[in-house]
């Protein structure tokens, strides 16, 4: 699955849009990123853009955005609201999916790097991507602003991370750092009160309510030895909260911000509202996200209730999906599109249409027709794909059938497990068709002189290594099946015996068709030790699955005789 980070780089113009849009459209000419949003400012005199992609993708398109602001944003004249030292104020980058925050530091890191180097613009690291500690906090490194740069710069102390420490008069400074999703997250009340929400928002939020004497709303404000008011810690950490009437939907909310859904998640962030409302005599009706959210909040979400149920949790990401919008209430005050206001959605819509979008007609039809791909790669992929579904399947019966409700969690780790290899095949199916793609744009590339030549030659036995270890992944997850397919043989319901059987034929063939093409597209690669390597690899698996799947058809034909 591709890494995907977001970026929301800042800029000190808000007011002119013919520059912010010859801005924006240096991100959009980047392929694999996606332009999010623009948001710009009259009065603070800055625009807030977020797009998201793949992780060196972003760092070209978050570099390219940062050189066009410097050339079209003079700072020596900008006036505005907000703080600010530079043309490019501050540029976060913030993990999406399938990325770490220590991986996302080093790519700031790296960014920081490059507009230091090749701009000559002075950049400091803050919040995860700081190089120490008082550096973290976005505040002490702005401090001063745009104006106090020529004295602070000529401070050792500051010197900047990266870049020349001499005042850069038209560019000015820039942060670049590395920061956890914040969540944009109102929850709803059963109460037009805006003071009764405001306690509850207290009740949670991390920074809590003042402590008072006797009577918490009017007694006297209780203070410490340096006369600083005492304050009484809300219940969720990481978590910012007021509560509001909103006029529109004629109820309070609770809003919210959560600052790190490792955290504090949104579904963790619901059920404590819940729980804080009840004890106030007020009901939560639903809620609401506000903007984007990565996909896992809410299947996290939908884990968590499902699992409430003592459900199983290896269902579709549809289904899991589904049920984490109608547990929160995200749909109550208006329809809630899972395509629109999950990010990576966003992204697969811009990718185009995919195979796997198909149906089941036009995927047999576009095999079938005069193109060469999808091709037995593709298809092994998704027999194997096919194959886990049924194993998958028999867990979920499993996991419901009467009087084995002691045994849910068991099987539902099984179907989890199964969801994982299915989504994972699903993937490679249209995976080993950009890999063959790979090979013809690499043939495709000139060859004139010598050095092109030698460019096109690296660039063929690249794209034909990739297209050696796509079908490999395939052999790997498929086999991995299995493991789910005989555990379901074994143990699960013995009604469904002869599906997880066809699963292991599905796997088997699926793990078998891919080492074919692992075979064919070795033969042109010069790399003989790789190859050598792979195929040997590859030569044990196919045994194991053919040994594997001959154990699975005998037990299924056991288990049909008792």
């Amino acid at each position: 699955m591709n890494k995907l980070i977001e970026c929301v780089p800042n800029f000190s113009e808000g007011r002119d849009m013919g520059i912010i849009n010859r801005i924006t459209q240096e991100i959009e000419a980047v392929d694999g990123v996606k332009l999010l949003d623009v948001d710009p400012g009259k009065a603070t005199n800055r625009t807030v853009v977020t797009f998201v992609g793949t992780p060196d993708e972003v760092i070209e398109a978050a570099f390219r955005a940062v050189k066009k602001a410097a050339e079209l944003i003079d700072m020596s004249k900008h006036k505005g609201e907000h703080p600010r030292m530079g043309a490019t104020d501050v540029c976060p980058l913030v993990p999406v999916a399938n990325i770490s925050m220590e991986e996302v530091v080093e790519y700031a890191r790296k960014l920081a790097e490059r507009i230091g180097k090749e701009l000559n613009i002075p950049v400091y690291c803050y919040e995860n991507a700081a190089l120490e500690p008082k550096r973290r906090n976005l505040a002490n490194c702005r401090s001063g602003e745009y104006e106090g740069l020529p004295k602070k710069l000529a401070n050792p102390e500051w010197k900047p991370d990266f870049g020349p420490a001499e005042f850069n008069a038209r560019a000015g400074a820039t942060a670049v750092g590395a920061r956890d999703f914040l969540v944009a997250y109102n929850i709803n009340l059963n109460t037009t009160s805006t003071r009764r929400a405001n306690a509850i928002a207290f009740d949670v939020r991390e920074k809590g309510r003042v402590k008072r004497e006797g009577n918490p709303i009017t007694g006297k404000i209780v203070k410490d030895e340096k006369g600083d008011p005492v304050s009484i810690p809300g219940t969720l950490k990481a978590v910012k909260a007021i509560g509001w009437f909103i006029e529109e939907y004629g109820v309070a909310q609770i809003s919210m911000n959560l600052t790190n859904i490792s955290i504090t998640p949104v579904h963790v962030a619901f059920d404590e509202v819940c729980s804080k409302a009840a004890e106030r005599g007020i009901r939560v009706t639903g809620s609401e996200l506000v903007g984007l959210v990565p996909k896992k909040a809410l299947i996290d979400a939908g884990k968590y209730f499902l699992a409430k149920q003592e459900r199983s949790l290896g269902v579709s990401e549809a289904e899991i999906i589904k049920i984490a919008v109608k547990s929160l209430g995200l749909d109550e005050l208006k329809p809630f599109n899972p395509k629109e206001k999950i990010i990576e959605y966003l992204i697969e819509e811009s990718a185009g249409k995919k195979l796997v979008d198909m149906d089941l007609q036009a995927f047999a039809d576009e095999t079938a027709s005069e193109s060469v791909a999808p091709g037995g790669g593709s298809v092994s992929a998704y027999v194997g794909a096919l194959g886990v579904s049924l194993g998958t399947m028999v867990a979920n019966l499993s996991s419901h059938k009467r009087g084995w409700d002691e045994r849910w969690e068991e099987f539902s780790k099984w179907a989890e497990k199964g969801q994982a290899i299915k989504d994972e095949l699903i993937f490679l199916v249209d995976e080993d068709t950009r890999a063959f793609n790979r090979i013809m744009d690499a043939f495709g590339l000139p060859k004139g002189t010598e050095e092109e030549k030698k460019a096109r030659k690296e660039a063929i036995q690249a794209a034909t290594k990739y297209a050696i270890e796509v079908p490999f992944r395939v052999m790997e997850t498929a086999f991995k099946a299995m493991d789910v397919i005989e555990a379901m043989v074994e143990k699960g319901n013995p009604t469904s015996v002869t599906d997880a059987g066809v699963g292991a034929l599905c796997a088997r063939t699926a793990v078998i068709g891919a080492y074919l093409n692992v075979k064919v597209n070795t033969m042109d690669l010069e790399d003989k030790a790789f190859v050598k390597d792979v195929l040997e690899k590859a030569e044990e698996i196919q045994l194991a699955a053919r040994k594997k799947e001959d154990e699975i058809v005998k037990l299924v034909e056991e288990r049909l005789k008792r």
